[in-house]
């Protein structure tokens, strides 16, 4: 577990296992592939359970935002077995909330414990998606299911997105509704080599903000926004000094947001 995590959005990370397998063109370059390559210690298709940081969250005092799993999906089936053991440790840490995206939201509502009731305020759920045909993701997330948040990470963005908000979707819900934050960024990788990037447009940026503001506006809702980083393309482009391309001064000025859901400010 990082006690002090470059993810932008988030304060720590803990993972209770390490491990993944893809489920289509968004993992093409996924960063823990990347970071496994040519470690002997990890194969990255094999979901291994971890040891010593498995139960970090109860020595972390200090209330924290914590993303949970970030070198695997929570949700993932071969986790199955030793998941309940990991929401028992969020049921013992009220004093943090629980950042948890997936791939496999279609799976959450077979995944959840029991005294999901007890912790769901403090426990946020998201899902990622980087092109349009993932979009899907984002319906199987916005069930009847209640959480302290339900959030969208557009990232890898590798496309232009419609996020369709004013679209009908399953139960009579609209989508824009029913999310509370909208995080975006594009892919880093290496220049050369197996795991590079594929390119961003700012464009696709000012698309999906514009998109948010225009529906927060006419529904008076208050989705937040958060630009995470542009990407190793843009990083490139824009000569930015992060090859990541996520310092928000070195942002243009109509991208620089970075808000957190109202229920946390």
């Amino acid at each position: 577990m990082a006690k002090k995590s470059k993810i932008q959005w988030t304060d720590a990370t803990w993972n209770i296992a390490r491990g993944c397998k893809k489920v289509d063109s968004d993992c093409k370059y996924c960063y823990m592939y990347r970071d496994s390559y040519g470690e002997t210690r990890y194969k990255p298709k094999e979901i291994v359970r971890t040891k010593t940081v498995f139960d970090m969250p109860l020595k972390l005092k200090e209330p924290s935002k914590i993303f949970t799993c970030s070198l695997t999906d929570f949700f993932i089936q071969e986790i199955d077995s030793y998941r309940g053991e990991a929401w028992d440790i969020i049921r013992k840490c009220p004093q943090h909330t629980f950042q948890i995206l997936t791939k496999r939201p279609d799976r959450i509502r077979f995944c959840l414990p029991e005294y999901w009731n007890e912790i769901k305020d403090r426990v946020w759920l998201g899902t990622s998606i980087g092109n349009q045909s993932a979009m899907h993701r984002l319906s199987d997330l916005v069930l009847p299911i209640q959480s302290g948040v339900k959030f969208l990470s557009i990232e890898p963005m590798h496309t232009e997105i419609n996020l369709n908000l004013f679209e009908q979707i399953d139960y009579g819900h609209k989508m824009g509704d029913l999310i509370d934050w909208v995080i975006i960024g594009g892919e880093s990788g290496n220049n050369t080599g197996k795991y590079r990037y594929r390119p961003a447009k700012l464009e696709w940026f000012e698309s999906i903000i514009n998109q948010v503001r225009f529906f927060n506006n006419e529904r008076e809702t208050e989705i937040a926004i958060f630009v995470k980083q542009l990407g190793t393309y843009l990083s490139n482009e824009l000569n930015l000094s992060d090859r990541h391309g996520g310092i928000i001064g070195e942002f243009p000025e109509n991208l620089q947001y970075r808000e957190f859901p109202k229920i946390y400010q």
